[in-house]
């Protein structure tokens, strides 16, 4: 009797399911992230006082069973490993992806593609390089066109007082906003939430409520600061 061999199936975290699931799980991490970070950015329009606390806030949480600084060094570790993952599957599949292109048409037709999905791996990439210059920037203060400042409201302010400084940071948010809508449209595709017209509709509407959201919220502090509101 003719027995039939079917093809060993790739493990999991070897299949582009699998590489999909991790980009989806990280990028969560990602988004949950930059809520976050948005929110604390708006805490300097409550002025020195509150943007100071919160920064310390931030150093001494979890005192005395965290060390000084203890909880900015665990999400730094999340987020580069997350990072690390999220660009690891993020380049496998777009290989995967132009391997298993076994004709190139003459005219590409980019039907039912959005600008997002069309800017996405640049756009990525872009953030990345933006995402090394806000380390630099803000973090290690390698690069410091603000000069010393005393507090770390003062590093802020006296930064976002240069408007050439600030179209850095709205193009990186603008990008940001972009990635984050097709990103979360993308996660809620693998993670099987899009499977009828209307789960379709919502996911698309998290998905722009998201880029959205962050948006605003990144973009208010640097624009107060420019035109004077926030001193």
């Amino acid at each position: 009797m003719a027995t039939s061999t079917l093809p060993a199936t790739k493990p999991a975290s070897r299949s582009s399911i699998g590489l999909k699931l991790l980009m989806a799980a990280t990028g969560l991490i990602f988004v949950g992230y930059v809520l976050l970070h948005a929110y604390g950015n708006l805490m300097v329009l409550g002025g020195a006082d509150t943007f100071n606390a919160y920064a310390h806030h931030l150093r001494t949480f979890g005192e005395p069973m965290l060390p000084y600084g203890g909880l900015l060094w665990i999400v730094r570790i999340v987020l580069l490993v997350s990072l690390v993952l999220h660009a690891y599957s993020a380049i496998t599949l777009w290989g995967r992806a132009n391997s298993a292109r076994s004709t190139r048409y003459a005219v590409k037709k980019n039907v039912g593609s959005t600008l997002a999905s069309r800017t996405m791996r640049y756009g990525g990439l872009a953030l990345l390089l933006f995402v090394v210059f806000h380390i630099l920037h803000l973090t290690t203060h390698t690069i410091h066109p603000q000069g010393e400042q005393p507090t770390p409201y003062a590093n802020v302010v006296n930064s976002f007082d240069k408007w050439w400084l600030v179209l850095i940071y709205v193009c990186a948010v603008l990008a940001l906003a972009f990635h984050l809508f097709h990103g979360v449209w993308s996660a809620a595709q693998t993670l099987g939430l899009t499977s009828t017209a209307a789960s379709r509709a919502r996911a698309k509407l998290v998905a722009h409520f998201v880029g959205a959201l962050v948006a605003t919220a990144f973009l208010i502090p640097p624009l107060a600061i420019l035109f004077g509101i926030v001193e």
